[in-house]
Parts: C-alpha cells; structure tokens; sequence
C-alpha cells in the first residue's frame, strides 16, 4: 500500500521542510483526545539538517547528525501505545502513536529529551506512527547519512 505525505513548500534555515502527518485510526484518536493531542498537532518535520517531532504539547527536535538508524515496526498493543506518549520501561525509548499497525523506530547516537519539559529523562529512540513510514525511513536514512558524513569531514 502506498502512503502520501504532505509536503510543505515553507523555506526554513536555507532548505525544505517535509512534513509527515501521524495516521490517527479511530481509537487511537479518541485515547489521545483527553490528553490535547489530535491531527492537528501531531507532526514530524525534517528539513535539511533537523527532525522535529510534535506529538500535542511533547516534542522532540534533534539534528539530523545526531540520527543513528531506523526501522519500520509495528504492530503495536492498543494498551501499550494509545493515548499520551508512552515511554519505554527497559530502554526508555520514546512512542508516539496515533495507530497501531506501523511505525518508524528512530535511533540516536546521543539520548534526547521530549517526555518531560526539564529534560531528566533522555530518550536512545523515537518511534513515530506517519502516514508514509516508508517514505520518512527513505528520507531519514539518506539525509542522516549525509549529515554524518558532513560532520565527520568537519564541514
């Protein structure tokens, strides 16, 4: 099945923004509700060297350097994804999820903060539930790959 995503022509910082809204199935969206979170401001965004993931009031921002791998997963239990943001209890990777079927799991090479707004917890992984999973892995892995070699070459 092939997924789109919407691509917005806004210019930030010198480069394109791509935008990936999060799939919201019908139960999901209602375990989210009470928490502020909805389609409305459910976004990932990356642009030429930054992913930026909002997720209602949570939010994740890191360079795109700073991106180690990422794998399609999925499925997901409705009790362990739905709602606010879940996060892990073995590694404390980070979900958002607004579906249960397919996710991108987004590794970094140094832990980020986005569950709580001091920072204390600090996240290894981000999984994301977009609507184009395939397209964003695509996008991520090539662009982090560019971003590391740029930063290992010191430019």
């Amino acid at each position: 099945m092939t997924r789109s995503c919407r691509h917005e022509g806004a210019r930030v910082a010198g480069g394109e923004v791509v935008d990936f809204e999060f799939r919201f199935t019908d139960a999901y969206r209602l375990a989210a509700r009470p928490f502020g979170i909805g389609p409305d401001n459910a976004l990932v965004q990356v642009s030429e060297r930054t992913l930026r993931a909002t997720y209602g009031r949570w939010l994740v921002e890191t360079p795109l350097a700073n991106i180690v791998s990422v794998e399609i997963t999925g499925p997901y239990r409705f009790v362990k994804t739905a709602g606010p943001p879940r996060l892990g209890i073995t590694d404390r990777g980070l979900t958002f999820a607004s579906n249960g079927d397919l996710g991108l799991c987004i590794t970094f090479r140094e832990r980020v903060w986005g569950f709580d707004r001091l920072g204390l917890i600090r996240h290894p992984n981000l999984t994301v539930t977009v609507a184009d999973v395939e397209r964003l892995a695509w996008l991520l892995s090539g662009r982090a790959d560019f971003a590391g070699s740029v930063q290992a070459l010191g430019l």
